[in-house]
């Protein structure tokens, strides 16, 4: 009896074994047809044969299940050239669909049989099908319809199926490495994933994305603004994840890669001062000063923080320093200007501190204060000149006019210009 209920246990295995691998070559010809493929069905059947535990773990069910996506795609490709309108997600959904199919074939693949064999010829049409997938970018194309979606995590998924496949055990062999080079267009889709990560606050992920950016041999090859972008955004990332040692970490390294932008260095300045840490903003500055010492820049950022320090003449050398390098800068104008301007206030509180009785003293140093202030004059309106957008100049220097304006009518002209600048 015992061996009687066993046969029948073997016999209704091997009738699903059957039945299962009926379903895996039903799906691939319901995708394959030449007319009128059925994909939605094929994906039934071979639904059922994925689930099946007679045939779930044999690589050509996992083979066809990807196959029906390429099927697809190919299918839409062929309706495009004739002129049919197809959209992108048409094409392009199917292909992440097989990709994933892909991935477990072939490593089943790779699993040496009874005889240490591995199935060398389904990798292979694996490998000749990606390239296609590589070359069209439908994957970029699919992360795209996500992102204009608002769905920036499933975006990032979809750039890294693309950007993943270069490294994929599969794609290693020469011949298909040559097809898959890693071109300026690849560093500028790897930018585009970092972003969508960030967007999704996926930050560790980003990050990961964006220190490949430090790389030599990705900054010889990725577009120049990309490469800066991505340095850009591995420091907020940090920001946002508050690691500020990383981040801080990140920008000195910026720094070295792109000394001429001066974004980095602004806000490695700014985390040194949030912190409390001035003195070490100015022992920074005065180092990146040695080692390029006609950088105008570094002396207007050294001098705004020592007049923030109160250290007003030496903030005035620095400012001056940077003024004879570049004339033009408005910053270097603005901070001479605000060194006077500063002085002239102190010598208002000198003032204002001396006893009611002491006229003379009282009358002195209210002159000195009316010169300072002056002085400080040509140099505010140079800089508005040279950064007129810059608001916070033109409002000191409207108060500047606004003290004067009683009293010197050409003041009081240029007060009412000022005014009506700032109206409009």
């Amino acid at each position: 009896m015992k061996k009687i209920t066993l046969m029948l246990a073997v016999a209704l295995i091997s009738v699903s074994c059957l039945a299962q691998k009926s379903n895996v070559n039903k799906a691939k010809n319901l995708s394959s047809a030449l007319e009128n493929p059925d994909f939605d069905a094929a994906r039934t059947a071979i639904r059922a044969a994925l689930e099946d535990p007679s045939t779930k773990d044999l690589t050509n069910t996992w083979y066809v299940a990807g196959l029906i996506g390429y099927n697809e795609f190919q299918y839409y490709q062929v309706k495009r050239s004739m002129g049919t309108q197809v959209s992108d997600l048409q094409m392009s959904a199917p292909t992440s669909e097989s990709y994933d199919y892909w991935l477990v074939a072939d490593k089943m693949s790779q699993i040496p049989n009874a005889k240490g064999k591995v199935d060398a010829s389904t990798r292979k049409q694996i490998v000749t099908r990606m390239l296609d997938y590589y070359r069209t970018q439908t994957l970029i194309s699919y992360g795209f319809s996500f992102y204009e979606n608002g769905d920036y995590k499933s975006a990032y998924r979809e750039f890294m199926k693309h950007l993943n496949m270069p490294s994929l055990d599969m794609m290693q062999d020469p011949k298909s490495q040559q097809q898959m080079v890693k071109d300026t267009l690849y560093y500028t889709f790897l930018l585009y994933a970092g972003r969508f990560a960030y967007m999704a606050k996926m930050y560790p992920e980003a990050i990961e994305v964006f220190k490949q950016f430090r790389q030599k041999e990705v900054l010889d090859v990725a577009n120049y603004n990309d490469a800066l972008t991505a340095h850009e955004f591995l420091y907020q990332s940090y920001i946002d994840q508050k690691d500020t040692a990383n981040a801080e970490a990140s920008l000195k390294q910026s720094i070295e890669v792109y000394p001429k932008e001066a974004w980095f260095l602004h806000n490695l300045i700014n985390i040194y001062f949030t912190s409390g840490r001035k003195q070490d903003a100015v022992d920074y500055l005065s180092e990146a000063i040695e080692r390029d010492p006609q950088r105008a820049d570094y002396y207007t950022k050294r001098g705004d923080l020592k007049l923030n320090d109160g250290q007003y003449d030496e903030a005035l050398v620095d400012y001056e320093k940077a003024a004879s390098l570049n004339a033009n800068l408005a910053d270097a104008q603005a901070g001479i200007g605000r060194v006077y301007y500063n002085k002239a206030v102190l010598k208002g509180d000198e003032a204002n501190s001396l006893n009611i009785n002491d006229e003379v003293n009282y009358k002195r140093i209210k002159k000195e204060e009316a010169e300072l202030y002056y002085k400080s004059m040509p140099y505010l309106e140079q800089a508005h000149k040279l950064a007129p957008d810059d608001r916070n100049v033109a409002l000191l220097l409207k108060g500047l006019y606004f003290r004067f304006r009683e009293t010197d009518s050409q003041i009081l002209d240029k007060y009412n210009a000022l005014n009506e600048e700032l109206d409009k």
